[in-house]
């Protein structure tokens, strides 16, 4: 069960978040959109989002700026929180548009606010649950998608709700977090996803 749990905080890393989201919307969403053109931004999210952080956090690592991939000490967390903003901000001016896009794009609206909130708290040492704001922001994005495209995604929201409870247990376990820390990553994950919705919804 601990190894399960431990998993859980590397599986469900809040930087697979947009990938996820992204890949979600192109294979479950009733859209037609050519198959070149989801492999081109799929790719072109999976390198802003993913492996341009990966690269930023072992500069940082080497500069002796980060100890953890988890970024444990929220003093670690200000530069890849700003530089995930400036990528999210890249990913809504160069690679999607809210007319070809609305949901992905509002999603990743979505996750910008979310980023800049943990940001904000970050430099009054508040410390919250990346993880949790990752998952419950996918989370609402794959419920609001099915609820848009009169989807039955009630598989995958049960997965992603029991994949929200074995992350929060695992952060409790190895005491990354506190329960407040926990509850306050849901709601910056939850509300900016529930403001942006009323805009392609």
């Amino acid at each position: 069960m601990k190894l399960l749990l431990k998993s859980a905080s590397y599986v469900f890393h809040p930087l697979w978040m947009p990938v996820a989201g992204s890949l979600l919307y192109f294979f479950l969403t009733p859209r037609f959109f050519p198959v070149e053109l989801i492999k081109i931004k799929l790719l072109a999210i999976a390198i802003i989002t993913l492996f341009i952080p990966i690269v930023f956090y072992f500069l940082l690592k080497n500069l002796g700026k980060a100890n953890s991939p988890f970024l444990s000490d929220v003093d670690e967390r200000r530069w890849p929180l700003f530089f995930f903003i400036l990528l999210t901000l890249m990913i809504l001016y160069q690679v999607l548009n809210s007319y070809n896009y609305p949901a992905l794009y509002f999603y990743f609206v979505g996750i910008l606010f979310s980023t800049m909130t943990c940001f904000i708290m970050s430099l009054f040492r508040v410390k919250v649950s990346l993880h949790l704001v990752g998952l419950t922001g996918l989370a609402m994005f794959v419920v609001a998608l099915g609820v848009h495209f009169h989807l039955n995604l009630i598989y995958t929201i049960a997965f992603l709700l029991t994949a929200l409870g074995l992350t929060a247990s695992s952060r409790l376990l190895y005491k990354a977090h506190t329960v407040l820390e926990l509850i306050v990553g849901f709601f910056i994950g939850l509300i900016p996803q529930l403001i942006v919705i009323n805009y392609w919804l």
